[in-house]
């Protein structure tokens, strides 16, 4: 089932001219799916010259043209959504159904900026002088360079391509390694669309070395990155020093505030059910659990009671409600967080133990009453793992919740309309949700502020970063 791995480079499907290659694994058991091609420096000139040469007609489609691609990619992935969702599993380990609507959500953000590009518009600035026209035209920036994260394979990639070819540019993703099946199985969709070759292209192998070559050729104009802050410091400083536009969508370590007047029966299901939906390897997925001390001790037995009813085990199994760790390094580092917490003060509530078997297995964990010196208070932990603390005032919460350098997304429950104004104000964050878990839909921005990185896609803000403005300026 799983298929044969390769690299995608002008509408074709090739083997790449490295001479290396890397096994990838199914993180429920570790077996090996795959073997994955290894670009080198050729292979990414091929890429490069493919995507310079595609930009000089692709530029000139028309909107109508773009957007009827896009739509028919749309068609493409409801139809293959099923196999699709398989795959996603095979090498990503989360539940099937999760890897079907992660899947499905891509079509509804393919149909999104088929119609956005169409309205992709300029302006006429009244002059000064009657025999002088002035106009500011909105042009694709050229070609774009994308790296996209294993925990969301298809998703994040798909967000970055569709701005890209909605807009008028060419790109060359990177998708994660772990994860490479993903972003093929989405370029035969393109391919199979009718797209333009040199349009999309994918390449594969040593994130150090393809990230380094392709951001210095004057080729890139524009890079688009979803991962670690520390790698994206990294990215964002060598394209400054290219003078390279940027998107960043980096690291968060999301608070949510609990209130006393909540709906607490509310809270319980939304969070536990988003807390560990992809075994807590999400960016947006709340972390810090600041509940207010009148209903501290409620809410976490209840939020533990239920986050012990998930099952866990294979994606691929029907009754799975949380699978592995994508990577069995991350075992380790969950319990790193863990026994860092309560040698420090906190209380394990449940789960915090590695599980049996050969794949990368952590249970839902739940520590209470976690110090502020502890680890899981100033690094996202990227997993299965919820801490909570408890508070007084709003104006005490807001302060502890906006402590850290993140700001990527954050949430609040509480039935106060005042209450919600003043944390809504008051967070530090790209995103607040209030009493829903209601980010990252096609029609809405995603995206961070402070070190959690800048930047928008999605909404109407889309091709912000896939465009610049000419200023045209005529006298007749």
């Amino acid at each position: 089932m799983y298929p044969n791995l390769s690299l995608y480079i002008n509408g074709q499907f090739v083997e790449g001219r490295g001479e290396s290659s890397q096994e990838v694994r199914n993180p429920s058991n570790n077996e090996v799916l795959g073997t994955l091609p290894k670009a080198n420096e050729e292979d990414l000139e091929l890429a490069l010259q493919a995507a310079e040469r595609a930009f000089q007609s692709w530029k000139l489609e028309p909107a109508i043209g773009r957007s009827e691609i896009l739509r028919k990619v749309a068609n493409l992935i409801r139809e293959r959504a099923e196999q699709t969702g398989r795959i996603l599993t095979l090498e990503q380990g989360k539940p099937i159904r999760e890897a079907f609507g992660e899947v499905m959500s891509c079509a509804e953000h393919a149909e999104w900026h088929a119609e956005e590009c169409r309205r992709i518009y300029g302006r006429v600035i009244p002059s000064r002088n009657p025999d002088v026209q002035q106009i500011a035209l909105k042009e694709p920036i050229g070609v774009c360079v994308a790296f996209s994260p294993w925990n969301f394979p298809f998703s994040q990639a798909f967000r970055k391509v569709v701005a890209a070819i909605g807009a008028g540019c060419t790109i060359i993703l990177k998708g994660s390694s772990d994860t490479p099946a993903s972003v093929l199985l989405m370029a035969q969709m393109f391919h199979d669309a009718g797209l333009p070759k040199g349009v999309f292209n994918v390449v594969s192998g040593d994130s150090a070395m393809i990230s380094d070559y392709l951001i210095k050729s004057p080729v890139v104009r524009k890079i688009s990155f979803t991962g670690s802050t520390p790698v994206g410091r990294g990215l964002a400083s060598l394209a400054g020093a290219y003078m390279k536009g940027c998107t960043m969508e980096l690291g968060g370590h999301a608070p949510v505030i609990i209130c006393d007047d909540a709906d607490i029966d509310k809270a319980v299901s939304d969070l536990v059910g988003f807390k560990f939906r992809n075994a807590g390897q999400i960016c947006i997925c709340p972390t810090r659990f600041f509940v207010q001390r009148t209903i501290y001790a409620e809410f976490v037995a209840r939020f533990s009671d239920k986050a012990k009813e998930i099952k866990v085990g294979c994606g691929s199994e029907e009754l799975t409600m949380m699978g592995p760790l994508a990577q069995s390094r991350r075992v380790q580092e969950m319990a790193s967080f863990v026994d860092d917490a309560c040698q420090k003060g906190g209380t394990l509530v449940t789960g915090g133990f590695a599980m049996p078997g050969d794949g990368n297995f952590y249970p839902p964990t739940v520590i209470k009453d976690v110090p502020e010196d502890a680890r899981f208070m100033h690094e996202e932990p990227f997993g299965p793992i919820a801490g909570f603390m408890a508070f007084d005032e709003i104006p005490e919460v807001l302060e502890r919740a906006n402590r850290l350098p993140f700001g990527l997304a954050a949430y609040a429950y509480t039935s106060s309309v005042s209450r919600a104004h003043s944390i809504t104000n008051g967070l530090e964050a790209g995103m607040v949700s209030v009493n829903h878990i209601g980010l990252a839909l096609a029609e809405t921005p995603f995206g961070g502020i402070k070190e959690s990185g800048y930047g928008r896609e999605g909404g109407s803000e889309t091709f912000d970063g896939y465009l610049v403005t000419k200023f045209v300026t005529q006298m007749n």
